[in-house]
């Protein structure tokens, strides 16, 4: 077995059979923390998003449906 697959197996068990809040909280936070980093986006990312929910509200936006039929249009000309 591989260390990365020894140490999920060996923290699982470690989880199962804690019944400390603290340290369980502690792992919360961590756990928490490091899917946050994940997600960090810069501040072009975050403008860029809050651009395209405007435009969304506004109407400013083609469905699926409407994209795949311009796309098909667009390539019979090809």
């Amino acid at each position: 077995m591989d260390m990365t697959a020894q140490i999920k197996k060996n923290l699982i068990s470690r989880i199962k059979d804690s019944t400390d809040l603290n340290f369980l909280n502690a792992l919360q936070t961590i756990f928490d923390s490091s899917e946050q980093a994940l997600y960090q986006l810069s501040t072009n990312q975050q403008s860029s998003i809050e651009t395209g929910k405007n435009e969304i509200k506004e109407g400013k936006f083609h469905s699926n449906d409407e994209v795949i039929s311009e796309m098909r249009k667009w390539l019979k000309k090809k």
